[in-house]
């Protein structure tokens, strides 16, 4: 098989390292500093086996910005380009997936286009209409930024939207890409896959905030959390898995996710995807009201990325702490060495500090989503709610 994969990201590189132990892959991004970077075997992102395996496997796989060369032997065409929420539309940006079909239609009409970006419920049906083709499937991920090759090896379950030949191809060739047998495979028409997608992130969103919410009341209640939750989850219908306090649920999917699951509910009664966004926003509301309730002069925010071996801002349930501490006109300074600006540069009206000590001697308090072995000297004046030490 020659198969295609346009974007980079933690889906298209998982996937496209995935796919390349047995197959010949391309993968496409218009950016040339990443495809230079896949080229000489280094990840354009943060993710240890996509490090590794770029590293020390022999993968089948290049890297280009030449469309022509990338489709046009292709006989499938992955699609893994960002699909980010329009607030204002109430619907996700599908503009990066209509430019890739189009123009992968002109080039290969015969490929098969398998979609691989979160994408609202309705939207295979409609570009099938709108590109005369039944080449175009939707096969969902569920990844986790930072594991996200691990999770293509070792899937929870694999579903494509779609019964047709080519769909059972596909799902073969992520079965002979994987480590983990007896991999249970969803057949299911192209709506159901899409809504799929979007009520398990709605669900993991709302176990989230389930157990935030019980930490909002045990730090009011001066109870123990981590009893608590210990003692719920030991009920194995429960189970002790996502169970970790946070700021808020964020990232990349979550948050848009549950957005636009809720924007297709309209004329449908619902409470609980409603209740959901509206606690991520209750959630971040008390975490600040118990960062002033120290009354601090400087507030360190440490990290800006959702979670521990990850490189993604996006969402992070942080950017909302510091929005509701600026507009309280507390000062605050920021540590996170992934930001590539200097030392005085600004972020969300901000002072980003790149060295470790110069920010613990700058903060009175230090805010921390995910708690780090470099603030054991600091702990005194660390304000978290990470009970686990666990994502």
């Amino acid at each position: 098989m020659k198969i295609t994969v346009v974007g980079t990201g933690y889906v298209g590189m998982s996937i496209s390292i995935l796919l390349a132990q047995n197959s010949e892959v391309i993968a496409l991004d218009i950016n040339k500093k990443k495809v230079d970077l896949i080229n000489t075997k280094l990840s354009p992102i943060k993710d240890y086996e996509i490090e590794d395996f770029l590293q020390n496997k022999t993968l089948k796989l290049i890297a280009t910005t030449d469309q022509e060369f990338a489709y046009s032997s292709a006989d499938f065409i992955i699609v893994a380009t960002p699909t980010d929420y329009d607030t204002d539309t109430k619907y996700f940006n599908v503009s990066s997936i209509d430019q890739t079909i189009q123009e992968a239609i002109h080039i290969n009409p015969t490929a098969t286009i398998v979609i691989k970006s979160t994408i609202p419920i309705g939207y295979v049906q409609s570009a099938r209409i709108k590109y005369k083709t039944r080449n175009i499937i939707f096969s969902p991920e569920f990844l986790r930024e930072g594991n996200a090759l691990h999770d293509n090896l070792y899937p929870s379950r694999i579903v494509v939207g779609d019964f047709s030949k080519q769909a059972k191809i596909f799902a073969n060739l992520l079965k002979e890409g994987a480590l983990k047998k007896d991999i249970q495979v969803l057949f299911t028409g192209p709506n159901e896959a899409e809504s799929i997608k979007l009520f398990a992130n709605s669900y993991l969103a709302m176990r989230v905030s389930y157990f935030n919410e019980i930490d909002s009341f045990c730090e009011t209640k001066n109870l123990n959390t981590q009893q608590i939750i210990d003692g719920v989850c030991l009920d194995p219908r429960i189970g002790n898995h996502y169970n970790n306090p946070s700021f808020g649920y964020g990232g990349y999917c979550l948050p848009k996710d549950t957005k636009q699951l809720l924007s297709n509910y309209e004329n449908i009664p619902q409470n609980i995807i409603s209740a959901i966004i509206s606690s991520n926003e209750t959630r971040m509301d008390h975490i600040t009201q118990q960062i002033l309730i120290h009354a601090p002069k400087t507030v360190g925010i440490y990290r800006l990325i959702m979670k521990s071996n990850s490189d993604n801002f996006r969402e992070s349930s942080i950017k909302g702490i510091i929005e509701r501490l600026l507009k309280h006109g507390t000062k605050v300074v920021i540590f996170e060495p992934l930001i590539n600006f200097d030392a005085n540069s600004e972020v969300l009206e901000c002072q980003v500090i790149k060295t470790l000590k110069q920010f613990k001697q700058k903060s009175d308090l230090i805010v921390a989503n995910r708690i780090e072995n470099d603030l054991k000297d600091v702990k005194d004046k660390v304000y978290t709610r990470d009970i686990f030490n666990q994502n």
